[in-house]
């Protein structure tokens, strides 16, 4: 994706040449000078043929963007799985105030308890509504490919941890993106009520991508394997605490 921004040299079939003075993404409106340094034209991306100065077209997003980045992270784990890289697992699950929704991806051991132990990618939506990108080099926009490509180079290390074979998992995932892409995401999010403890397992939550879709009224979803032990035991860290201090805990 080129730069564009004041100062880029485009060109347009009436005007010719010119630069771009002014540009609002939000609308898609852009102002630029075409020979005449006192007077500015207002152009639409949308619909007045618009191109960058070597010929290829610019072309502005009429359609609402996902408010949320977790189906495009879900396209981008199935395709990983397909490659042999079956120990990348996707988390996502709501902010405390319910306005935005988080993500990561980890790899290595599944280990659901610990995961935000594994080493891995985190993101928020709040940051993904100013700015759409994941935050490992991608593009706003970038296709599945592009994302994967943006990935591998941004930490090969990283990613070369996702190498493995998880059959079981792999399977779930497949079947979950078969049923909610590409307009619905899955929330892995376990609230205790306040009556007690859990004791009926509920479908895994799903959420549309995009304001203007309706509730999800597709099959219900089986929760990941390796999580439906976690519904009955008791929610404690694996391991003691590590301590730093140096001094005896007093217990």
């Amino acid at each position: 994706m080129k730069t564009l921004a004041p100062g880029t040299v485009i060109f347009h079939r009436h005007r010719g040449y010119g630069v771009i003075t002014a540009v609002n993404l939000l609308t898609g409106w852009i102002s630029a000078r075409f020979g005449s340094e006192s007077r500015t034209l207002d152009l639409n991306l949308s619909t007045d043929e618009v191109q960058f100065a070597d010929g290829e077209a610019i072309l502005f997003r009429r359609a609402a963007p996902d408010r949320m980045p977790h189906a495009r992270l879900m396209a981008v784990v199935r395709a990983l799985h397909q490659a042999g890289y079956q120990r990348l697992y996707l988390y996502s699950w709501p902010k405390p105030s319910g306005l935005h929704w988080r993500w990561h991806l980890f790899t290595g051991q599944r280990d659901w308890m610990q995961r935000s132990w594994r080493e891995g990618w985190y993101g928020s939506g709040a940051d993904y509504n100013v700015n759409p990108v994941m935050g490992w080099g991608d593009s706003p926009g970038a296709t599945t490919d592009e994302l994967i490509h943006a990935l591998a180079r941004f930490d090969p290390q990283g990613l070369a941890q996702a190498l493995g074979r998880d059959e079981d998992h792999t399977a779930w995932f497949a079947a979950v993106c078969d049923a909610l892409l590409p307009g619905y995401m899955y929330s892995l999010d376990m609230q205790r009520p306040a009556s007690g403890e859990l004791r009926d397992m509920p479908p895994v939550p799903v959420v549309p991508v995009r304001a203007t879709l309706p509730p999800y009224t597709g099959p219900a979803l089986p929760w990941p394997p390796g999580w439906a032990g976690l519904w009955s035991q008791v929610h404690a860290l694996p391991t003691p605490a590590i301590n730093l201090t140096g001094l005896p805990e007093i217990r």
